[in-house]
């Protein structure tokens, strides 16, 4: 019975035993109960995600008891992300406001964000850099967080996502240094010139989106789906790309399992699919030469859209 649980620990027990037995899917952030029960609880009780283990034999309030169980319950018959469900989560060690405006922040750049890009920008002066499809504004205020000699544009297509992009950029502090925009794609930033332009489009396929778990339900498609392989929009940005790069510009973006249909689609573009530390997850680099050099295919393979 929920009148024995009483401690921080006691509730992410029982919250991770509740998502199991539900058998929920973990894709947002977490991939499994456990790390998804402690987000839940710990965040609903105002508490940072690396509480200190001894806290964990703290007792909960009567009201913060209520407040965890209704959550957990919803969490169980809603199938609502963690993320949403508490209002925030974290995304390259920062923490970012979450809600249905935007995708739950959840991408491997994250990874290359806190290793500086490394080796890709080892060599590199940025001065000015673009997140394009920006949705909750993570991955470019990120940027700007870890580099603060950057300038960064984030951009998207939808005014939900952009007003939580702003209200983002004012949590963490950056709005001298990080302008957001709305633009379809490129549209809004022409004549502007990026040293690095980073990008997580939509490229669920629709069969995809089709058979996605409930969880996912709660985002908006806008940012999910992009045709019926997920190319959709990553070809527009593949063709579009290098008329905003510097001469020594870098493109990274982030296509997950559309990857194989990319490299069959542009065998002769020489995408460098980036290994993370568990493996490659569908993120490739591409110097501005190269987009230059295949323009021709890849215009041709835009085209026929």
């Amino acid at each position: 019975m929920t009148a024995d649980l009483s401690t921080i620990i006691d509730f992410i027990r029982y919250g991770a035993s509740r998502f199991a037995e539900a058998g929920l899917t973990f894709g947002h952030s977490h991939d499994n109960p456990i790390d998804e029960a402690t987000h839940l609880v710990l965040a609903s009780l105002h508490l940072p995600p690396d509480l200190p283990p001894a806290y964990g034999a703290g007792k909960l309030v009567s009201s913060e008891r209520e407040k965890v169980l209704k959550l957990i319950e919803r969490r169980v018959t809603e199938r609502l992300p963690v993320a949403y469900l508490v209002g925030e989560t974290w995304f390259a060690g920062l923490k970012f406001k979450s809600d249905p405006r935007a995708l739950v922040p959840r991408s491997p750049i994250a990874e290359l964000i806190e290793s500086g890009f490394t080796p890709w920008l080892d060599e590199r002066h940025v001065e000015h850099a673009l997140d394009l499809c920006t949705g909750s504004g993570c991955i470019g205020i990120a940027m700007a967080e870890y580099n603060p000699d950057w300038h960064v544009d984030l951009v998207d297509v939808s005014d939900d996502a952009l007003a939580l992009a702003r209200e983002n950029v004012a949590l963490q502090g950056v709005g001298e240094r990080v302008e957001v925009l709305k633009s379809d794609l490129f549209a809004a930033v022409r004549g502007r010139r990026y040293d690095l332009i980073v990008s997580n489009p939509p490229y669920v396929t629709d069969a995809e989106y089709a058979a996605l778990p409930g969880e996912y339900a709660h985002e908006p498609k806008l940012g999910l789906t992009s045709g019926a392989d997920g190319l959709d929009i990553c070809l527009r940005i593949l063709d579009e790309a290098a008329d905003l790069l510097a001469d020594d510009g870098l493109l990274v973006v982030e296509v997950g399992e559309s990857e194989r249909a990319l490299a069959a689609l542009l065998p002769e573009v020489p995408f460098v699919w980036v290994e993370f530390k568990v493996g490659q997850m569908g993120v490739f680099v591409l110097e501005k030469r190269d987009l230059v050099a295949h323009h021709a295919a890849i215009h041709a393979a835009a085209a026929r859209r």
